[in-house]
């Protein structure tokens, strides 16, 4: 006979809940992490190929302790590749800005970055990183030294453009257009930069500050006016803001505009 009350099967003992793997890092590796990102950076040529081969490499060579050879090697590197790029804006017209021109876009560039460098600092604070003055310097120093090394690439497009057209404006706007393909790169850089060394860290101040590098290098183009074309001083004696300088030269551009007295 079965039993009036049969024992009931046991229940089985239910497992925890199992969490979900962790998942990798937002920005991925510090910079430092591979072994060939802490191969230091002997000298000038090494630094350009690093710049633009190996950037993490950089971002973590500029915040080691005795790093200020190497920023002031990428400084140099930004001086005379901007130099250089000046030298061929200033085939356009010839004659003197053909010494005029990369004095001014070397001095707009370091007059510039001096200009930014403690709003930057302020902001990378605000955001929550942890750089310090130096270790900023050092990443404005590759921010820089990646935007010329890009405009020593679009050096030769803008040569050819300079001996086959008269229009100051196209000109400009071509250099323009050129500066701005730069600047992304390097802003870039920096943002990154950012990130990789402090995770924590809010992107938005670092953008106002890009927007604040980006009207200060616009203006220092027009405060160091002219660059394209020619004039009877070195430097302006009116001043103007850059957005009403490009609309007058615009519409004061004429359909061909004379070559310094130099090239005729």
């Amino acid at each position: 006979m079965n039993p009036t009350n049969p024992t009931p099967p046991p229940i089985a003992a239910s497992l925890p809940p199992q969490l979900p793997p962790a998942a990798p890092p937002p920005h991925g590796n510090a910079p430092g992490d591979e072994p060939g990102e802490r191969e230091p950076i002997g000298d000038l040529f090494a630094a350009v190929e690093a710049i633009l081969r190996q950037p993490r490499r950089v971002m973590f060579q500029v915040t080691r302790e005795g790093s200020r050879p190497l920023i002031a090697g990428l400084l140099l590197i930004a001086v005379l590749s901007v130099a250089v790029y000046g030298l061929v804006a200033g085939t356009f017209s010839g004659g003197a800005q053909l010494w005029a021109a990369p004095i001014k876009l070397a001095a707009g560039l370091v007059l510039t970055a001096l200009i930014c460098l403690p709003s930057l600092y302020i902001f990378a604070c605000l955001s929550g990183s942890q750089a310090r003055l130096m270790e900023v310097i050092g990443l404005v120093a590759g921010m820089l030294a990646l935007m010329t090394m890009l405009l020593i690439g679009f050096a030769p497009v803008a040569w050819v453009f300079s001996q086959s057209t008269e229009s100051v404006g196209a000109m400009g706007a071509l250099h323009l257009i050129f500066l701005l393909v730069a600047l992304c790169f390097g802003v870039r850089f920096l943002c990154s930069s950012f990130e990789r060394h402090s995770p924590e860290s809010e992107s938005g101040p670092i953008g106002v500050w890009v927007v604040i590098f980006l009207l200060v290098a616009l203006q220092m183009t027009t405060a160091l006016r002219p660059i394209v074309g020619t004039a009877e001083t070195f430097l302006p004696a009116e001043k103007k803001f850059f957005a009403s300088h490009w609309y007058s030269t615009v519409a004061d551009t004429p359909a061909k505009t004379p070559r310094a007295e130099g090239r005729r």
